[in-house]
């Protein structure tokens, strides 16, 4: 969740208004509570990727909520079968959308590459919708995945593998998910894998060489609570899967589980001890861990054409397609 420094800087808080929370000029909350999102607002429409022949559409999953997702089929024979990965964008929960020019750029190259349909989740975004809304709207889109209702998926779904995968806040997601899985055998859903990209998890103590500074520490606190007013605080289960009370890890509903982070991201020790504790743990799955030298939070999505960028692409699709 915390991401790279935006390349310009954010303009100054208006005259007269206090600001609560400033967030590495990604969104600030005011004194007032007026949100204002800095960055992460742009949008593109679904279309015909020109370079990767992948076709995406919007297709809304819940009417009441107007929970949707963005699909993407590669080019693909008639009813030729493919993995499908429900992927959950990134941004803090309050920023990003799934037809961010971002993640739209990613998708299709997923989609392209491995190759897969994607259905990249447009979940309800914090302030307007606080935690766990986005929980609810992953969930409802992962069950929508399996009813096949709609046409693509229909046609060319491989509900046997089906795999999630999220960045920094979307790799929080995955896990709640995958973990939800198990919760709810009833429903027949079964996940083939997980990758947590640069997942955003927290908690009260430090883990390894976690940052120590108090006001660093004070102020990743004050934005769990604001992005989950009903929250028990840092070691909530859904933000810190080691606290106390917190479901076991063995309990996730999947066959693997890659973990990547960056070296220079200050929440990859959470994703390290996430590796290690399930590996401990009787979980039974193949697990994997990559770490990225010299890289900052999700710098894949920011500089996609760089060769570390493209190394961890391929980590991605390899992951997708090991039987």
């Amino acid at each position: 969740m915390v991401d790279p420094a935006p390349k310009t800087a954010a303009p100054a808080p208006p005259e007269g208004e206090e600001v609560e929370i400033e967030f590495h000029g990604f969104f600030r909350l005011y004194k007032n509570g007026r949100f204002e999102r800095l960055v992460g607002t742009d949008k593109v429409p679904a279309s015909l990727d020109p370079d990767t022949r992948v076709e995406s559409k919007d297709v809304t999953i819940d009417q009441d909520t107007g929970v949707s997702a963005r699909l993407y089929l590669p080019p693909v024979a008639i009813n030729q079968k493919l993995p499908v990965l429900v992927y959950f964008h990134g941004g803090a929960f309050c920023l990003e959308s799934s037809a961010s020019p971002t993640y739209h750029r990613h998708l299709n190259t997923l989609s392209s590459l491995t190759p897969l349909l994607a259905v990249s989740v447009e979940y309800r975004l914090v302030p307007e919708h606080p935690l766990p809304a986005a929980y609810d709207d992953s969930w409802a889109a992962i069950r929508w995945v399996f009813s096949l209702t709609d046409p693509w998926l229909a046609e060319h779904a491989d509900l046997d593998r089906v795999f999630l995968a999220g960045d920094s806040a979307g790799g929080n997601i995955a896990h709640n998910m995958a973990i939800r899985v198990r919760e709810f055998p009833e429903t027949g859903i079964t996940i083939k894998g997980v990758a947590l990209i640069h997942p955003y998890f927290w908690g009260s103590e430090p883990v390894g060489s976690e940052i120590t500074d108090p006001e660093f520490r004070a102020e990743m606190n004050k934005i769990w609570n604001f992005l989950y007013p009903g929250t028990t605080g840092p070691d909530d289960p859904k933000v810190n899967p080691f606290a106390d009370g917190a479901p076991n890890l063995a309990l996730l509903g999947c066959e693997k589980l890659l973990v990547t982070v960056a070296e220079n991201d200050p929440v990859k020790h959470r994703g390290k001890a996430y590796y290690e504790k399930l590996k401990e743990s009787d979980w039974g799955g193949e697990v994997e861990l990559l770490e990225t030298p010299d890289a900052e939070h999700v710098f894949h999505l920011f500089s996609p054409d760089t060769e570390e960028a493209k190394g961890k692409i391929k980590i991605l699709v390899n992951f997708f397609n090991k039987q």
